[in-house]
């Protein structure tokens, strides 16, 4: 977890915008920083009062003695760098909206800390991403192998080849990005977060979460099926939907992020 000696915010580069009356805290994914929220920010700081955030394993954080793989072993601990984040920023309420990994993050941390939450947008999430008796995870074990196996041997390739299969191709720019951003990632640590995170089984984790979710997915996303989404709202304990997001891809906040703006307009009551 974040070093003691390191301010949560000072160690996650927390930034708040916005001047809302209630708070937004997103949350990127594996491989990403926080300026795969830059799209949506002009719209959703009209609204809120927005913090945004690189987990420690990101390029974008400076400093590689904040982010320990032996210590970030399950979602648990990045719970808890969540946590003592919010309560450092002495936040109220928040809606939190994760991407992929961070989903399953959120979910831990509002069985945590309730009350830290009003509601969980959960997005391209996934409780367990290997297929296992009738649940549809979308890989078996041999594409798990292969994945880990490409991040550890030819890492600066992987980078090239993940985000075309993962990210609309239709969106040259966004699939750039991506790849910049898991370029500037270190190789030691994306190989044992990759591990921790498609290895993962979270399912049983599921029923104990309270909050009311959204749980938003795209039409066609090679690493979440469309089932997954339906199997999350099945297990969720709190309220909760499934909204879908018609378009190609894995990151519908850089591809089609109107799209999702109107989704989380119409789920939270705003304007776009």
């Amino acid at each position: 977890m974040v070093a003691l000696e390191t301010s949560p915010r000072a160690a996650m580069n927390a930034r708040i915008l916005g001047s809302g009356s209630e708070t937004m805290v997103l949350a990127h994914g594996f491989g990403g920083d926080q300026s795969v929220w830059n799209k949506l920010l002009p719209c959703l700081t009209q609204h809120y009062q927005v913090v945004v955030f690189d987990w420690t394993f990101s390029g974008a954080v400076q400093d590689p003695n904040l982010f320990d793989p032996t210590k970030y072993t399950s979602y648990d601990a990045f719970a808890d760098d969540l946590i003592a984040l919010m309560d450092e920023l002495h936040l109220k309420p928040s809606v939190f909206v994760g991407h992929s990994m961070s989903a399953m993050i959120g979910c831990v941390a509002s069985i945590k800390r309730s009350q830290l939450f009003t509601r969980l947008v959960l997005v391209s999430g996934s409780p367990r991403y290997i297929n296992i008796d009738d649940y549809e995870g979308g890989f078996d074990e041999a594409g798990i192998d292969g994945i880990i196996s490409s991040i550890e041997s030819n890492y600066e390739t992987w980078t090239s080849i993940f985000p075309t299969l993962v990210v609309d191709n239709s969106d040259p720019a966004s699939v750039e990005h991506m790849g910049r951003s898991l370029k500037r990632m270190r190789r030691e640590f994306a190989a044992p977060l990759a591990k921790m995170v498609f290895r993962s089984d979270e399912r049983d984790m599921l029923d104990k979460v309270t909050m009311p979710c959204t749980i938003i997915q795209t039409t066609n996303d090679i690493v979440v099926p469309c089932s997954v989404g339906h199997y999350m709202q099945k297990k969720i304990k709190g309220k909760s939907t499934v909204e879908m997001v018609n378009t190609t891809g894995h990151f519908p906040h850089l591809t089609a992020h109107l799209e999702l703006l109107a989704v989380l307009g119409r789920v939270l009551g705003f304007e776009i």
